[in-house]
């Protein structure tokens, strides 16, 4: 890597993910020494990851203090009666975009069974404090905003008609798609954070420690749970003053189809599903039984891959989402490959399922398996591909996907692979 050539700044400093996991380890450590299992535990554990990167955010990456947050702290801030009447509109917006979510939530049926109910228990729960604490938020951030005029208000011009102007219907859209991920996601992740919360705090080291396979399936229990808390912080915290706030969400409808075939209601590779790989097959513990050996590196390499998928997530911060941009991530593994989560989440699933060993001895299934599996990294290619399509929109992103192209080991592998020629890229590069 060249000094005239730098990797683009990251919008997220290593240090809040950092912070994250100091957070969350050490509320792990004190759920088990009590043994504290439950869903409020769960929740909790989010909270304990979520305080420490906001602190982090705010007291040493200063990040209110970035001019995308659209915040001027330096000019005094407006009299209330000069935002008085945007703020109005925008709380109107606001409440009939959470409105709209509580009739999606109340009509899809599949969200008041099952794990989704606690997350169902919880936003009736908050609701009432959501509603009175967005009114004084709305009047404090519009009196230091640059343009209080932002989508919400362009959304809430929508609601109440003429009387409040005619809205700007690219905002009104960019609106109704970023709170749709919003609602949708935070409710999913939500709903899973208990059983991954449990699922950690419930081992007995001593099992853990049994035998290799039993270490990997603890590591990996672990790894998901900070994937799953650090993600669930994300989803909450979308907001300016922390500038993690949703700059824009995916337009295109072929993005929104490839995420939502990988998440319930819609998944397409679970148990049953049209593209479950698992028809006649056993996970890898199963087919390592009676090599020690073979044991110990596989499951090195499941946890690896886990690893390297938390690590991911860790990296975004405080800005994790889905179909969303938050700001161009250019560290930690995002200096390796433009999708790293989607890179080791596949090959994981290769390696942990084995779809080309049966204990049906059926060819039928090793075939079926394969090209299942086959399609559903697929299916993670287009999400990729829909991602980039939407986030090259941003300079800022073009610019790390081109250095990315000149410098990082996974671009320049698969243009090896496939013989593809850097030459452009190289040009690119600035001169000595």
């Amino acid at each position: 890597m060249s000094k005239a050539d730098p990797c683009p700044k990251s919008a997220v400093s290593h240090g809040v993910g950092v912070a994250g996991l100091v957070g969350l380890a050490v509320w792990t450590l004190v759920a088990r020494h009590y043994g504290m299992n439950g869903p409020n535990a769960g929740l909790t554990a989010v909270v304990a990851c979520g305080v420490p990167m906001v602190l982090w955010s705010l007291i040493v990456d200063k990040v209110h203090r970035h001019a995308s947050t659209g915040i001027d702290w330096a000019a005094p801030p407006r009299p209330l009666r000069a935002v008085l009447d945007t703020s109005i509109v925008k709380i109107a917006g606001l409440w009939s975009t959470w409105l709209a979510i509580a009739i999606f939530y109340s009509i899809a049926r599949w969200y008041w069974s099952g794990n989704y109910r606690f997350s169902m228990d919880l936003f009736l729960n908050a609701a009432p404090w959501l509603l009175a604490a967005s009114v004084p938020y709305i009047l404090w951030i519009d009196r230091r905003l640059i343009e209080p005029r932002d989508a919400t208000y362009s959304f809430g011009q929508w609601v109440i008609g003429g009387a409040a102007g005619a809205p700007d219907m690219s905002e009104v859209a960019n609106h109704a798609r970023a709170w749709a991920v919003k609602g949708f996601f935070l409710a999913f992740m939500i709903s899973i954070v208990p059983g991954n919360f449990a699922s950690v705090v419930e081992w007995r080291i001593s099992d853990a420690v049994a035998h290799p396979v039993a270490l990997a399936g603890f590591l990996i229990a672990v790894m998901f749970m900070v994937d799953v808390c650090m993600a669930t912080v994300g989803y909450i915290l979308t907001f300016k003053p922390l500038d993690s706030h949703i700059r824009t969400a995916n337009p295109y409808l072929s993005g929104w189809l490839a995420a939502l075939i990988c998440y319930p209601p819609f998944v397409l590779m679970g148990n049953g599903g049209p593209l479950d790989y698992h028809a006649g097959g056993a996970e890898w513990d199963v087919w390592t039984q009676g090599s020690t050996v073979l044991q110990w590196l596989l499951g090195g390499w499941l946890v690896l891959l886990t690893a390297i998928y938390a690590w991911a997530t860790v990296a975004f911060g405080i800005r994790f989402s889905n179909l969303t941009h938050r700001g161009i991530l250019t560290h930690g593994p995002y200096r390796w490959t433009r999708h790293p989560a989607y890179l080791s989440k596949n090959l994981f699933w290769w390696f942990a399922s084995l779809p080309f060993l049966t204990v049906s001895g059926s060819i039928t299934d090793m075939v079926r398996n394969c090209a299942m599996l086959g399609l559903t990294n697929a299916v993670y290619y287009w999400r990729a591909k829909t991602e980039e399509k939407h986030l090259s929109a941003d300079p800022a992103y073009r610019g790390y996907s081109a250095w990315m192209e000149r410098h990082a080991p996974v671009p320049r592998f698969f243009a090896w692979a496939t013989g593809r020629n850097q030459d452009a890229h190289l040009r690119e590069q600035p001169a000595e």
